[in-house]
């Protein structure tokens, strides 16, 4: 589909908010309390900060929430009764601002989710009724690495409209997909003809760090790499990383109940965790945090695009920026991209 372009103005980017509102749609953004960023429904644009790099948790609980429940059950003497969740009858979701790496991310959590044709119809329901409109970057720091991994600031990749601030507060609005397009069509007063502009000249400089095309060619051969070890003798295996990486799908299913009824619930969970491949039997495959930490990078770099034909990261540095022990994930690729490739 031919990306189209557009011309929005902020004033016309409030009303669209406002519009959004009135039918019912929710509509997410990032929101800033307490200096903190993070992702919050919105009633209006004076709500929406755009000062800021990355939100410190991703926008991936949009569609995968840290926890949800699956189904809920009642339990008789002769019977086991289980109400499923209503999926179908999902609010419709506007994800507004998320930055390139974080509408590229759905990608990836769509790729596992829908891997052999095996879809979870959590996931793919609350995808289905969210529309994304990205926010390209004007500004990175040092935890940036997108353009390392297949990204960069102003990548149209995984939204459905992406919003590129030009001169006058205004907004270059690319149209990308059919959602995009609807959305567009529906609101057409509010998108006006693009003016000729150079959209490069408003984003960030983010400089590639490491060749993606080494790690991903030599990975595999370096299962047994020293490095590994090295690396992850700071990790303290709290799991932050994985909780605001906006890729990591790993989940835990629980049944909460108190004797006659309850909820089967899933929540996220990290392969960095000690417990995670723990068996019944006390026996534990990745018994040592070298292990966990190369797991965390070999299913990143090595299975997913395997797998799934697609990268398991997206260079938004939130794992570097919320580690207690400065386990900087981008400084680990580079030092691997120059090990695996000798």
């Amino acid at each position: 589909m031919n990306i189209e372009n557009k011309l929005l103005k902020q004033s016309s980017l409030e009303k669209l908010i406002l519009k959004l509102k009135e039918e019912g749609k929710q509509v997410f953004a990032p929101v800033k309390k307490n200096d903190i960023v993070d992702f919050s429904e919105i009633a209006s644009l004076q709500e929406m900060t755009e000062d800021y790099i990355v939100t410190v948790q991703s926008a991936k609980a949009v569609a995968f929430p840290k926890v949800e429940t699956l189904f809920d059950f009642q339990i008789s003497k002769s019977n086991v009764a289980i109400t499923e969740k209503d999926t179908q009858s999902l609010p419709e979701v506007v994800l507004l601002g998320a930055r390139p790496c974080d509408a590229a991310a759905f990608e990836a959590l769509n790729a596992i989710f829908t891997w052999d044709n095996l879809n979870d119809h959590f996931f793919v329901q609350k995808l289905k009724k969210t529309t994304i409109i990205g926010f390209s970057c004007s500004k990175a720091d040092d935890k940036c690495f997108c353009t390392s991994v297949n990204g960069n600031p102003g990548s149209t990749r995984g939204s459905d409209i992406l919003l590129t601030k030009i001169d006058n507060g205004n907004y270059l609005a690319e149209i990308i997909t059919e959602k995009g397009q609807d959305l567009a069509a529906k609101y057409a007063d509010l998108f006006e003809a693009a003016p000729e502009v150079d959209k490069n000249k408003y984003l960030a400089d983010v400089p590639v760090q490491f060749e993606l095309k080494a790690i991903l060619d030599n990975i595999s051969g370096a299962f047994d790499h020293p490095l590994w070890v090295k690396q992850s003798l700071r990790c303290i295996s709290c799991g932050a990383c994985a909780y605001v990486c906006p890729t990591c799908a790993c989940f835990d299913i629980q049944d909460i109940n108190n004797g006659s009824e309850g909820h089967r619930k899933r929540s996220w969970d990290s392969c960095g965790f000690g417990l995670f491949t723990i068996h019944t039997s006390g026996h534990n495959p990745r018994e040592v945090q070298s292990q966990r930490w190369r797991q965390r990078v070999m299913h990143k770099f090595a299975y997913m695009p395997e797998r799934q034909q697609v990268v398991g990261c997206v260079g938004c540095g939130r794992c570097s920026r919320s580690c207690p022990a400065d386990m900087n994930l981008k400084e680990h690729l580079i030092n691997l991209a120059k090990e695996v490739a000798k």
